[in-house]
């Protein structure tokens, strides 16, 4: 589907203002709901919401339908009496300024296993009754999700293919087993999801009523250490042996890499899943268009041919490129859901087919400007080359910040970048960004919070093939100065942006 000309901006949760170590769904959060109403912004766009593992991405995480336990509010779990305020002294010399995600993951288990003591002794029976509704709303994945957490755990957070053969394959005495002795852990981990929820739908709801609509993420491969792949290996490329990947998903050599980028993630069983009327994909989509208004898919061009690299290789050389049911799966899932509110991210080497199925669905692609000035006038992330049915960012959440971008980009891209803007205006680099995004005919221009506050690439938040240092960006509520809404409510407003929005 097409979407009325409209902007918004990128920004993830954790990246919000919090006295407790990382972005969350409390004050910060609806105060930035008000930001973007006042702007005149039509969509929050969010990374994957779902609980992260090792290295903290968003694009690996243990589940691809339940929420990210850092993100729950302490102060709403004061509010619904299940922990005190003296309960959260422990947060109070953490860092306003960037995540520091060990002492925040320590700290909040602590704290969520209180509020779950404390749920389970004296919640209310409304309370009781909710959670109640909401296990059983949720019966598609929550059960095996909750025990994947709770066997995780309980083998010092080895990856399932190392966990007793038993329960790696899902024995059903094996099932038995450790259901019944970690049936406590199961409970809080159904808790922790049910908090999760609670919080964000209620933020959603104030969203919505502020004409705000939020825009969710789905990474098109899952991690391999996931209750998903756990739970459902039929669906994926494994070794039914040993549950290792057989066939690993990546992209092939390219301009950027000679060996091409291997990512580690099993490609998908697409023959089972067609037998199956795709039913994982469309629980999922299902699941997530519960939490979000809109779907950006994350690598769409895998939904018409993947790089599959077979087990044992090192890098992504030796992959072939396999033709994947694009055409078929959009059609059931549009059959099961109706009219898809999708963003495709077709980013990279992107083949007549993938435009070809992005183009049947009339799914909005993606223009970056920081990928405009590297080459020659047919560059199609100019803006003079658009077409209307397009998301237009400054830069994504793998990108520099457009400060950071423009200092050190070559000097054949900077002189270009001049030359189109006929100089850097006193607002600086990042509102001329800006101001070339907002005034393309795309559709939608969306634009990282980084760019709005015209920061350098101190903060970056991700910085693609590395671990470590990523993900810990945070912005302070006194960044949001009166000048800078100022400017983007006019900016919004110049170039006809601006959605008529209810009063909060």
């Amino acid at each position: 589907m097409s979407f009325p000309r409209s902007a918004g901006v990128l920004l993830h949760p954790t990246s919000l203002p919090s006295p407790y170590g990382v972005g969350d769904l409390g004050d910060g959060a609806y105060k930035f709901i008000d930001f973007l109403q006042r702007t005149k912004q039509s969509y929050w766009q969010t990374l994957p919401l779902g609980p992260t593992g090792y290295g903290n991405s968003p694009y690996l995480c243990y589940s691809a339908l339940a929420g990210n336990p850092l993100l729950i509010s302490p102060d709403k779990l004061v509010s619904e009496g299940w922990l005190k305020a003296a309960d959260l002294e422990k947060f109070k010399d953490f860092s306003l300024d960037k995540v520091d995600f060990d002492r925040v993951i320590e700290a909040k288990i602590e704290i969520l296993d209180g509020a779950c003591r404390n749920f389970r002794s004296h919640g209310t029976a409304v309370q009781e009754q909710e959670f109640h509704a909401f296990t059983e709303r949720e019966s598609a994945w929550l059960p095996d999700y909750a025990l994947f957490m709770a066997v995780h755990e309980h083998c010092q957070d080895t990856p399932w293919y190392e966990w007793p053969k038993d329960i790696a394959l899902r024995k059903k005495a094996a099932i038995d087993s450790y259901s019944e002795l970690l049936v406590d852990r199961v409970y809080y981990f159904q808790f922790v999801q049910f908090a999760f929820q609670r919080q964000w739908l209620k933020l959603k709801d104030y969203a919505n009523k502020a004409g705000i609509k939020i825009i969710g993420d789905i990474p098109i491969y899952v991690a391999h250490d996931s209750a998903d792949v756990w739970a459902n290996p039929e669906s994926f490329q494994l070794d039914a042996e040993t549950g290792l990947v057989a066939q690993m998903a990546g992209v092939p050599p390219d301009y950027f890499s000679e060996t091409g980028q291997l990512w580690g993630n099993p490609v998908y069983n697409w023959e089972h899943l067609q037998k199956t009327q795709y039913a994982w994909w469309v629980g999922r989509f299902r699941a997530l268009l519960k939490l979000v208004d809109i779907i950006r898919i994350d690598h769409f061009r895998g939904f018409e041919a993947y790089w599959s690299v077979p087990q044992g290789e090192l890098t992504a050389i030796d992959g072939t490129w396999i033709t994947a049911p694009g055409m078929e799966f959009f059609e059931v899932l549009e059959q099961q859901l109706g009219e898809l509110p999708i963003l495709a991210e077709d980013l990279g080497v992107i083949t007549p087919e993938v435009e070809e199925l992005r183009d049947k669905f009339e799914f909005p692609g993606m223009k970056v400007l920081q990928f405009a000035f590297g080459s020659d006038n047919a560059n199609g992330f100019l803006p003079f080359n658009y077409s209307r049915n397009f998301v237009v960012y400054t830069g994504t959440h793998d990108n520099d910040t457009t400060v950071g971008w423009f200092n050190q980009t070559e000097s054949y891209e900077r002189d270009r970048v001049l030359r189109y803007l006929g100089g850097i205006s006193s607002e600086g680099i990042h509102w001329d960004l800006i101001r070339m995004a907002f005034s393309s005919i795309a559709n939608q221009a969306i634009i990282p919070m980084q760019d709005i506050l015209g920061l350098d690439g101190a903060s970056r938040m991700n910085f693609p093939g590395t671990i470590e240092g990523n993900w810990q960006w945070r912005y302070h509520d006194d960044q949001l100065t009166p000048e800078i809404e100022k400017q983007l409510l006019s900016m919004t407003q110049t170039f006809g942006r601006q959605i008529l929005q209810p009063d909060i």
